[in-house]
């Protein structure tokens, strides 16, 4: 069986290499071919014979982590503290303005910031998007809940006169006035907005924000509840806010622009040019300006004059979810879905390039990838969103109304196979994306498909603790591995053993393809970052990656980065 597996293997592989090297190029192709088979057989050798008896592994790093879990809101206190939220960080972090060093300053999970303000007397607000939550820190150190039962609290500001405002966007489209002791009950102002995002009250006490839906900025009197236009044209505007002068500062997320407005006339002036996926902004009691931008984890200054930037933070990946193998132009490569963008890793060198980003390309915070026939399916389960990509080839844009969809592996008859971990359900959707159809249900806790190098597909399923072979042509599922403690990304070896990620204990197992014996390679490893509280049990998945030469390659849900395990 393990020659077959082998044989398998290689021809898969070969197989991805002459759809990447392009039909209209067969020489080339062929060429690159027995150059990659004669490779596959070498290494399929060494491997075979470094797995024939017990083998230690060492971890190296291969994407460098990151201070943040994407980075959303922004804000300075009265002390001249830099602080910054994130959403899956679950975490407020306090940012050093001149060194960029990073601390923790509301620890996880109670920390979920998108949008964070001081209060007058010293108190930190900040909403909990995905919880639904708006908490409230006194500068004594109690912590109030103000709001709850509200999904997609966004954005958050205090007036002159002491009184707090939240908003919904996203998960709905509300704007309220919340009680700072946290005794009377939200008040809702209005909604239907258009996404009333990170918004400031100006020196009129009238509060300004961007409708995200609308490309505008908006004026709220929020006594009168009554809304008008100042500005338009925007792509879509994320935030504002105003500075010691009275000018509005407006970030526009997908066109990657930092504009100064002028709220009396409407007029846009551009100050800089920047990476799209900006989240929102801060202005300083000097009037410094910074922002941050989510596909980046990054924390930018702005020189307000000559629009010139300075990173203050940046990482090269923003969460490090889900990893795939692929072999493009005879290099082996991993797709990442990294939430806030797709990116690449060259395995020859570790270079990091993008393929999308949210807001200015067709993707919809993609966290899962598998790769199978030259394609590569990506899932976002907090969107809801799946889609293809033909690498070379223009994104299409993603197919909505999954739920909680947290894998799409390609098939090779063009449609897709879908984990949805919301319905427990596998579903196969045609190549036209017009037909969806349940394939099998009843499913604990859906995590990973993979294409085996048998050609069957494999099912990790994370609360059941196993791994199954899936035959879609009769709808069997034979259970071939269990007893794994929350498995969630794995893939075959070179022999077809299988490696797997087994995150409730932080832990990379080997179960082997003939006995079934598990045998752990690591432990106390960087992963299995998650809350009770979490939407999700699968949060931010684990990828894993086995490469021709043996290295195994998984992504690090607690650091954001990419490491690889091999032999000693």
């Amino acid at each position: 069986m393990t020659g077959i597996l082998l044989r398998a293997g290689a021809a898969l592989a070969l197989a991805s290499l002459v759809v990447a090297c392009g039909e209209d190029d067969p020489d080339r192709a062929a060429q690159e071919s027995k150059a990659l088979e004669e490779t596959i057989a070498q290494e399929h050798q060494k491997v075979e014979a470094a797995l024939s008896g017990p083998v230690s592994y060492k971890m190296e790093e291969v994407v460098p982590g990151s201070a943040f879990h994407g980075i959303h809101g922004i804000t300075e206190t009265s002390d001249g503290k830099l602080l910054a939220g994130s959403v899956l960080g679950r975490a407020i972090y306090e940012i050093d303005q001149e060194t960029g060093d990073v601390s923790v300053y509301e620890e996880p999970p109670i920390g979920m910031a998108d949008d964070l303000e001081e209060g007058p007397d010293g108190e930190l607000g900040w909403t909990a998007f995905l919880d639904g939550k708006y908490y409230l820190r006194t500068k004594d150190g109690e912590l109030r809940v103000l709001a709850e039962g509200l999904p997609g609290l966004n954005s958050t500001a205090w007036n002159a006169e002491g009184r707090l405002f939240t908003t919904q966007v996203f998960l709905g489209d509300a704007l309220y006035e919340l009680d700072p002791q946290g005794v009377a009950p939200p008040r809702k102002i209005m909604e239907g907005m258009g996404g009333l995002n990170g918004f400031d009250f100006g020196p009129d006490g009238k509060l300004y924000g961007p409708l995200w839906f609308k490309g505008q900025v908006a004026r709220v009197d929020v006594d009168k509840e009554t809304l008008e236009v100042v500005a338009e044209g925007f792509e879509v505007p994320a935030a504002v806010n105003f500075d010691s002068k009275g000018n509005l500062w407006v970030v526009d997320t997908a066109a990657g622009i930092v504009y100064r407005v002028d709220v009396e006339t409407g007029k846009k002036t551009k100050i800089a040019d920047v990476d799209p996926a900006i989240d929102n902004l801060a202005l300083t009691s000097d009037d410094r300006l910074f922002i941050t931008n989510m596909a980046d984890n990054a924390i930018i200054e702005i020189d307000t004059e000559t629009g010139e930037e300075r990173p203050l933070v940046k990482g090269e990946l923003a969460v490090a979810g889900d990893i795939a193998l692929a072999v493009e132009d005879g290099e082996e490569v991993l797709y990442v879905g990294d939430v806030f963008s797709i990116r690449k890793v060259n395995l020859s060198d570790g270079e990091v390039s993008e393929v999308g980003r949210v807001f200015a390309s067709k993707i919809d915070y993609p966290i899962s990838v598998a790769a199978a026939h030259g394609r590569i399916g990506v899932a976002g389960w907090s969107s809801g969103a799946v889609q293809v990509i033909e690498p070379g080839e223009k994104l299409r844009a993603p197919h909505h109304d999954f739920a909680a969809p947290t894998d799409a592996l390609p098939l090779e008859d063009g449609s897709t196979l879908v984990a949805e971990y919301g319905k427990g359900a596998l579903t196969r959707v045609s190549a036209d994306w017009e037909t969806r159809e349940e394939v099998m249900t009843d499913l604990k806790g859906p995590a990973n498909l993979v294409l085996g190098p048998d050609g069957m597909i494999y099912l990790s399923e994370q609360l059941a603790g196993t791994i199954s072979r899936i035959d879609l042509e009769t709808g069997e599922k034979t259970i071939i591995a269990e007893d794994l403690d929350g498995p969630e990304g794995f893939a075959f070896g070179a022999n077809g053993n299988i490696f797997v990620a087994e995150v409730a204990a932080k832990r990379i197992t080997r179960i082997d393809n003939e006995t079934n014996e598990h045998t752990v390679l690591a432990e106390d490893l960087p992963i299995g970052f998650g809350f009770e509280d979490d939407v999700l049990p699968l949060n931010v998945p684990t990828g894993v990656a086995v490469a021709k030469d043996g290295a195994i390659y998984f992504s690090s849900d607690m650091d954001a980065g990419i490491y690889r395990l091999v032999p000693e």
